[in-house]
């Protein structure tokens, strides 16, 4: 689990005040396909919320811990039904370095 410093979880959630969460833990709990869409949301997007549509305050402790374990993210904050989780991106070792094009010439003579 990557760890993060209160001011960075003071960016972050500052961050993730404007957002809207993208994947919702429903009646059937934590499910291997809920734990692949948030990890496809993560790759995407570094910092995503998650709804809980549950009322066990204990339950949402436990999912959060649990996602954040198997997916190596941080947890940012629990509030209320959010949780909102941030993993940085992979480093792409083979990651294809884009280079600029040249400028065009756009003088042209006229005789």
């Amino acid at each position: 689990m990557p760890h993060i410093t209160s001011e960075q979880r003071r960016q972050l959630r500052a961050q993730a005040h404007a957002l809207s969460p993208v994947v919702a833990i429903a009646q059937h709990g934590l499910s291997d396909a809920v734990l692949k869409e948030i990890d496809v949301s993560l790759k995407a997007h570094e910092l995503i919320k998650i709804r809980v549509y549950g009322d066990d305050r204990a339950a949402r402790e436990g999912y959060l811990t649990t996602i954040c374990e198997a997916l190596d993210a941080a947890p940012v904050q629990h509030i209320g039904k959010l949780l909102i989780v941030w993993r940085p991106k992979p480093e792409d070792a083979n990651a294809r370095k884009i280079t600029p094009k040249p400028e065009r010439r756009t003088k042209r003579s006229y005789q």
